[in-house]
């Protein structure tokens, strides 16, 4: 949860790969050229009539075309500031139900991208894709993932992307969030393990939500997502989709198999959720076991660089080095030069959470924790203030998108999708048990959300079973610190024969493409040909990039 891959590697949250084509083609009524003056009236009269009218038949039939698909092809939105897009890449608007109870309601616009990269012939249908988060847009991922697949999928399937209800260009929500980073809204406690302050921003945060966006907040869910996924299938005029989903978006993935298992073809899931612990439970399982599982592969690399970074010389050590930073700065702490920030324990874990994803941000982790350590110390360099403000440098949000749109949509899902204990006692008792057993975490994954005060949702969670057949793909991380492997072999046993199983031996919260040509390979011969592994497969052959 709360991070994809992107080309930027950006930190929590991130995106990875997306889409283009099929535009349809604006047919004005006819403009015809100038006759000569010298042309026969009768004539020039006959010749406009025919012309206009096979004109107007060609409009009629554009106008019908749109209608069947419901989503007229064009340009996308504006990027983000210093952003790239894939000039291939084509977007469109479908208009959904806000509230699929009363379908004939009031009406929300989903923006949808497309890459048309299928070849006649050998076309199986379209590949849709989902980068997670929660509430992370998806319009770019087609174009993302066509550098990572090879010829024999992109053949295949034409990529198509969105951003999910709320996000992005999808009608995008705001609870007006004084601080809009979705990092600010993971509840570390006070330095001595003390709640109290975070009781007080989780009811803030769901109050400003509930008198900011109101009861329309509660229709944007994963369930809700999902029914429009299948919307985009049918204004597609596709009979199946075939799915691509990471991180959250293995779950909303799962639902969709569980709505629409008649319309569910093939399906890829890489670093997963276990379906049956959304949300709270989840967070509290998971997390802590999660950052205990990856922390020891970045400790290491710091450990090898011992003469230069100084934070110690084994993996033990080094995390106790990190440890007492983290501390040290719950208590006390810095400005970060150049920048407004203030440098303390929780942005700490943050940034190290958020870095742990990736193997080739292993070694910029490390000299982060040395600035970081520097910079408390009070003896921060030039080369330590680069660091610092490399890691700190913003990242432009896409023109027209509200500064806490994904911290809004992170919560209105999460807290949405299923209801969050109550009880404010429970939880100071958990973050205190959690806080003893998981020291990297300091407590924050069982600590109260602003889910604790939220509406109770509009319906029930989608139950996901292994109901259905057998077209389920799930991609996982031994040492994945964002959605760690227990949740992955959680996900398997809830589709059972309906899933296959891929394991791979390496960190970090992507299994394709990440130097595994065991996992590349079934994952590959899965999409071109339908085919699963006959059992479990577990992948020793990682090849850091």
């Amino acid at each position: 949860m709360r991070t994809t891959r992107s080309s930027g590697k950006s930190g929590a949250p991130g995106s990875r790969r997306f889409a283009a084509a099929l535009a349809m083609s604006a047919l004005a009524g006819a403009g015809l050229t100038a006759c000569d003056g010298n042309a026969e009236h009768a004539s020039s009269t006959q010749s406009r009539t025919a012309t206009q009218a096979a004109a107007a038949k060609q409009t009629t039939a554009a106008k019908q075309n749109a209608d069947i698909a419901g989503i007229v092809w064009g340009k996308c939105p504006p990027p983000a500031k210093g952003a790239n897009r894939d000039p291939r890449l084509t977007c469109g608007t479908l208009k959904v139900p806000l509230n699929y109870r009363i379908p004939g309601g009031a009406k929300i616009g989903v923006a949808v991208s497309r890459l048309a990269t299928a070849k006649t012939g050998k076309r199986h249908g379209i590949l849709l894709l989902n980068p997670g988060g929660p509430a992370l847009g998806g319009l770019d991922m087609p174009a993302t993932m066509a550098t990572a697949l090879p010829k024999s999928v992109l053949d295949g399937y034409d990529l198509i992307g969105f951003d999910p209800r709320g996000v992005e260009h999808s009608t995008p929500q705001s609870c007006g969030l004084e601080d809009p980073g979705v990092a600010s809204l993971f509840p570390y406690p006070a330095a001595d393990g003390s709640i109290t302050k975070n009781v007080t921003l989780a009811k803030a945060d769901a109050d400003k939500c509930a008198d900011t966006a109101g009861d329309r907040l509660k229709y944007f869910t994963t369930a809700n997502t999902a029914r429009d996924m299948d919307r985009i299938r049918q204004a597609l005029g596709e009979r199946k989709i075939s799915y691509w989903g990471q991180s959250y978006g293995t779950y909303l993935g799962v639902v969709y198999r569980s709505l629409f298992q008649n319309r569910t073809d093939r399906m890829v899931l890489e670093g997963n959720v276990d379906p049956t612990k959304v949300w709270a439970d989840e967070v509290a399982d998971t997390w802590g076991k999660g950052m205990a599982d990856r922390f020891p592969d970045a400790a290491a690399v710091a450990a090898a660089q011992d003469s230069t970074l100084a934070l110690g010389d084994s993996i033990k050590h080094v995390t106790r080095t990190y440890l007492t930073l983290a501390d040290r700065l719950d208590r006390k702490p810095v400005t970060v030069p150049g920048t407004p920030l203030s440098l303390d324990g929780p942005l700490l874990r943050n940034i190290t959470y958020s870095m742990l994803l990736h193997n080739e941000t292993l070694p910029p982790l490390t000299a982060f924790w040395k600035a970081a350590a520097d910079l408390a110390d009070g003896n921060a360099t030039e080369a330590d203030t680069a660091v610092l403000q490399q890691i700190f440098a913003d990242t432009p949000l896409s023109p027209g998108v509200p500064t806490d749109n994904q911290a809004t949509m992170f919560l209105a899902l999460t807290c949405g999708d299923a209801e969050w204990p109550h009880d404010t006692d429970s939880y100071a008792a958990r973050t205190a048990d959690d806080r003893k057993a998981w020291p990297l975490t300091a407590g924050m994954p069982a600590n109260i959300w602003a889910c604790a005060y939220w509406k109770k949702p509009s319906e029930p969670p989608v139950t996901v079973t292994g109901k259905g057949p057998r077209n389920t793909l799930v991609l996982q991380n031994r040492r994945d610190n964002a959605t760690p492997w227990e949740a992955g072999v959680g996900l398997h046993k809830t589709l059972g024969a309906g899933s296959a199983f891929v394991g791979v031996d390496n960190g970090g919260h992507y299994v394709y493409n990440e130097g595994s040509a065991c996992a590349d390979k079934a994952t590959v011969d899965f999409l071109a040909t339908g085919r699963l592994p006959g059992e479990d497969v577990h992948c020793t052959d990682v090849k850091q990039k």
